[in-house]
């Protein structure tokens, strides 16, 4: 077990008689993205400050590589300030400076740089940031979207062991919201910081964070992975995880269930003609698993399937979904019935395969069997007619050993 590069040993901060941290316990790892989630007045921004510095914890200890931040003599504690940058909320970038000026200020204000050496490291980050063009002007003439990358370039001017971001998607749309959270985990692969995020922003951040903490009245209520958080019964990430489906989806490479309406809706209201268009459903059956362990199974099929069917028909112009439990429902523009025919039973037995490998490494082996069923579709179905009658007509496609294929079940 990897040791944590910073680690909270049963901290307590009080304001006046208000115990906002409670014997908080939890660990970050080096080189990970984690995230600390919690409705809003639970401590989030309280906890980030004790991590740089801003607050000193009434009661327990805060390490760093192991070693108590109360015990540094006055030139480790200020090595330790030097290794963590500080995104902040809404990016405070100097409306009067460059964003050239804007990334070059930590490195004038903390270090003994040339002006030479400064002006090439801001160089080097604004060019790995994407930024080049925009080096020379002000953060008011740069979209939301370059605002962000400016603050982090120059959050990461000074290569930083630690990044912490505080609320980084807050104000942004849900698309603007994914992009942000890709960038935070592209620039941390990139880069090799360990990033420290508080959000209340879920689904969407489960979904780049190698561990999520779990703030509820003071203390930890869970700390761990996304998929240990799934099987969690703790009634706020039961409520949070009840939004998961939609971003999951989209995470897998399938759309969400509002995304491939707007995309079957467009679909005939942007051309003249109605194009020939088909949709294939495949469902994957298994037999009944014991020890509540079937559903978690089933999950990491249609997980592989999911993202494989994603890649196999976007390559034909197709976008899917995941449709009610074991089902994917394909939508192919330009493609007629017998087409569509073709193509579904031609990609029957990878499919078939991969369902079984992905059942085994779930740890249970059992006779896997999937079905098929093609539809042609029209302008005047909506989603739930075609997935009827696309059910209407599977069979059978590929089935395990002693499995039959190719009838009706």
């Amino acid at each position: 077990m990897k040791n944590p590069l910073i680690e909270f040993q049963d901290v307590t901060k009080r304001f006046g008689e208000k115990t906002v941290l409670n014997k908080v316990n939890l660990k970050i790892y080096e080189n990970e993205i984690t995230t600390i989630i919690g409705k809003s007045g639970t401590g989030k921004t309280v906890l980030l400050k004790h991590i740089i510095g801003l607050l000193r914890p009434d009661e327990g200890t805060i390490l760093f590589n192991g070693k108590p931040l109360s015990e540094m003599k006055r030139r480790e504690w200020r090595e330790y300030k030097r290794c963590i940058s500080y995104l902040f909320q809404h990016n405070a970038l100097f409306d009067s400076m460059t964003v050239f000026d804007n990334v070059a200020l930590p490195l004038i204000q903390t270090t003994s740089l040339t002006k030479e050496e400064i002006a090439e490291r801001v160089i080097k980050r604004i060019e790995q940031t994407e930024l080049t063009d925009a080096a020379d002007k002000y953060p008011a003439e740069l979209s939301g979207g370059m605002q962000k990358r400016a603050a982090l370039a120059r959050a990461l001017v000074t290569d930083p062991t630690i990044v912490l971001f505080d609320e980084p998607t807050t104000g942004q749309d849900p698309i603007r919201k994914n992009v942000i959270l890709s960038m935070i985990a592209q620039y941390r692969r990139r880069f090799g910081f360990t990033a420290v995020l508080i959000s209340h922003d879920l689904p969407d951040v489960f979904f780049v964070s190698d561990r999520v903490v779990l703030l509820w009245q003071g203390t930890v209520g869970f700390e761990g992975t996304y998929e240990e958080a799934m099987r969690l019964s703790h009634p706020m990430i039961v409520e949070f995880l009840k939004s998961l489906e939609g971003l999951q989806d989209e995470m897998m490479g399938l759309l969400s269930k509002e995304s491939f309406r707007s995309c079957y809706v467009s679909l005939f209201s942007e051309e003249a003609l109605t194009p020939v268009t088909s949709a294939i459903l495949y469902t994957v059956e298994t037999d009944p698993l014991e020890n509540g362990t079937g559903q978690k199974a089933t999950a990491e099929v249609m997980e592989i399937l999911g993202e494989s069917m994603a890649r196999h028909f976007r390559t034909l112009g197709g976008f899917s979904v995941r449709y009610a439990n074991r089902g994917i429902l394909t939508i192919l523009p330009h493609t007629s019935i017998q087409e569509a025919e073709q193509l579904m039973v031609s990609y029957a037995g990878e499919l078939k395969e991969q369902a079984t490998r992905a059942l085994k490494d779930a740890g249970k082996e059992g006779p896997v069997r999937l079905k098929g069923g093609v539809a042609e579709v029209s302008s005047k179905d909506d989603v739930d007619l075609i997935a009827d009658k696309a059910a209407s007509g599977q069979r059978v496609l590929a089935a395990s050993a002693g499995e039959s294929a190719g009838k009706e079940r």
